[in-house]
Order: structure tokens, then sequence, then C-alpha cells
């Protein structure tokens, strides 16, 4: 046994890093700060984060949750080294989830999970974070940086995202309105959004591939690829002022076999004119790669449309018109 005196050892010798925890909230409060809304009632930095609802606003309101991720995505973020639009797609995939109940997002919190924390790296992930925040007019009153070595690869993370909204009972939107002769409104997506991204690498990485690289439609397939998911809250809170809208749909995961009859009453069924939009190019370009067929093209990808609204059909020329002129 040997006498020489033991080394002490820190956490730090282990892989994390607090003071690097501590570098990433200095970075981060003044994005953080800029989301929020007057019912935020704490700061950034408590064990819990605070939020005090005008419940004078409403009659009997109920509160709406969503939790959602990025997926794969981050992957071509991590080959790419662009890491400020990220954020935004993992905002965007919840509120988007609540806004279709008729839920005004309240509040969000983040989890950022990394096996070595860069906090500049980190700093740039959760500044997207409060963009989409803003975007959607959320405040951004919490998460976690999880610094977990041997857990990720060196410089890849995970995300996940938790959003809670609030809805009149009496306005929830769930289909039940929803009767035959109603109209059926797309609104165009921004591209993929964070949906087939598994099978969007498969096709541009492989060997055969076009690369991230390769020009595309004036720019690269990666600034393409990884273009933010768009955030429909604040012109779908708009048009529900306005009219009524019977039924909204996300187009996500399964696309819209899966996600359209998710809203419907079971007495009806809808038909969608498929040359009644601009299919994006970049749909185009996957399909061809791939010769994916078309069943698995709307059943994997929202083929232009990132949400579908469902009103009467007396009321579709004025939807049209106010979502058009709120872009």
């Amino acid at each position: 046994m040997s006498s020489e005196p033991l080394k002490p050892v820190t956490y730090k010798d282990s892989g994390v890093d607090i003071d690097a925890g501590n570098r990433v909230v200095s970075l981060i409060r003044a994005a953080v700060a800029s989301t929020h809304r007057p019912e935020v009632a704490s700061d950034l930095g408590g064990f819990g984060a605070v939020f005090h609802p005008n419940w004078q606003k409403y009659r009997d309101p109920l509160l709406v949750s969503s939790t959602d991720g990025v997926g794969t995505k981050l992957k071509l973020a991590f080959l790419t080294g662009r890491l400020d639009t990220v954020g935004i797609d993992l905002v965007a995939m919840s509120v988007n989830d609540l806004i279709v109940q008729g839920a005004e997002p309240l509040f969000f919190l983040d989890y950022f999970a990394t096996g070595r924390l860069q906090p500049e790296a980190a700093a740039t992930v959760i500044q997207g974070i409060a963009a989409g925040c803003r975007q959607a007019g959320c405040a951004l009153i919490g998460g976690e940086t999880a610094e977990m070595p041997g857990f990720y690869p060196d410089g890849e993370f995970d995300l996940a995202g938790f959003a809670v909204g609030i809805v009149e009972k009496e306005q929830i939107i769930d289909g039940r309105h929803i009767q035959p002769g109603d109209a059926v409104i797309g609104l165009a997506s921004s591209g993929p959004h964070s949906n087939g991204y598994s099978l969007i690498r498969k096709l541009i990485l492989a060997p055969e591939g076009p690369g991230l690289q390769a020009p595309f439609a004036g720019t690269t397939l990666s600034e393409a690829l990884l273009t933010p998911t768009r955030i429909y809250v604040k012109p779908l809170l708009s048009l529900m002022q306005q009219i009524t809208v019977k039924g909204l749909v996300h187009i996500t995961g399964g696309g819209f076999w899966e996600n359209i009859p998710r809203v419907l009453p079971a007495h009806c069924s809808v038909a969608i004119a498929q040359n009644s939009w601009q299919r994006p190019e970049i749909f185009t370009l996957l399909q061809e790669l791939g010769q994916i067929p078309e069943y698995e093209m709307m059943r994997t990808f929202n083929c232009g449309l990132g949400m579908v609204v469902i009103v009467a059909q007396e009321d579709a020329q004025q939807a049209i018109e106010g979502l058009q002129q709120a872009g």
C-alpha cells in the first residue's frame, strides 16, 4: 500500500463542470428575460419557476400541456455546427400542438442534456429557444442543463421541451362541431419542420447522396433542411378572434393520413385535392432521391402544409384572407 497522500478528486475531475453551467446561465439571462410576460413571478435560477395567471380574464379555463423534442434533425445541426435554429424547432413542436386545441401558450421549459457542456454552444441553442418563445408569445421561465459525462458523444446533446397553455372550456377546439361541407384550409410549412429526418439523413448522407453542402434553391441543402419549424400560434389566435375555427391539425409524424383523422367526428372524412397547393422543391428532391411512394411521402412529411384549418364554408374566404395577411 502506497504511503503517498491521495490526490483530492473533484466533481470536475469526473467530467461535470459546475462553473460551465453557471456560465450558461449568465449567457442566456438576457434572452430568457426577453420572453417574459407580466405573469412571470420568478427570476432565472430558482428551484422552480413561478407563473401567476390573471384568472380574472377567464370564466372556466382549462390548462393544456404538451411536450416534444427535435429528433434526429439535431444530427444535421451537429454535422454543420449550425445550432441557432434547433431551439426554435423545439418550441414550435410543443406550442403548435397547444394551438390546435385553441390554447394560448403561457410558458415553456426546456431540458438540455449533454456529455460535456460547452457554454457558448448551449447558450446559442437556448437563445434559439427564447426566439421561438417570442414568436409564440410565451415565456421561457425555466429549464435544466444536464451534464452527463460518457452518456452522449462529445459535441452532441439532446433537447426536450414542455409547454403549458390556457383556453376557455367552451372555446376548446376538439373537432366536435365539424360537419360535412366544411372547408379545409392548408397553411404553408417552412420545409420538413422536425419530422422525417431519419429518412432525410439516409437519403442525403448516403454514399451516392448529394451531401449537405450540395447547392439547392440559391443556398445549400444543409441550410434548407435546418430551416426552423414555422410557429403558427399568433396568426391562429388572431383568426380565432374573427371566426369560429372548428378544427386544427398539426401535420407532424404520421403526416396527413394519421393526423387529420384525429380531429374528425365519426361521421366525417376529408377529401384533399393534392393539386391545390404547390409542393415545395425540397420534397420533390427527397421523393426523387429515394423513389419514395406517394403514400409514404404523405405519411412521413408535411409535403408543404404544416397546419390544417377546418372552418364553415361561409367563413372560408375570410379565414384565407386573414391568414394571408398574417403571412
